[in-house]
């Protein structure tokens, strides 16, 4: 089953470079999250320069469960890998609790 993923840039437009690089990560991630029925990226731009203002938030819809992080860097390939760890320590906790 493939996984829908929707990409919302908010402010600004995602160039192709950038949306291709998230659609990949994203799809990587279907390998450690079994049964996931879409996936929401939302970018945007914040004012804080200091801890680096792209924001990405990522969100898998899974069934009994959402997986979400939201992370902040300079670029948004960073804050997506910096979310996709996050994430994957959430699939963790979740298999460890169904075992």
């Amino acid at each position: 089953m493939i996984m829908q993923v929707k990409i919302q840039s908010v402010k600004f437009d995602a160039d192709k470079k950038l949306v291709d690089f998230i659609q990949a990560k994203v799809d990587k991630m279907e390998r450690f999250i079994e049964r996931a029925i879409s996936a929401d990226v939302i970018l945007k731009l914040d004012k804080d320069h200091e801890q680096g203002n792209k924001v990405a938030t990522v969100k898998f819809d899974v069934p009994g469960a959402d997986l979400v992080a939201e992370r902040r860097s300079k670029s948004f390939e960073e804050s997506i890998d910096l979310c996709l760890d996050a994430i994957k320590k959430q699939v963790e906790k979740l298999k460890d609790r169904y075992k």
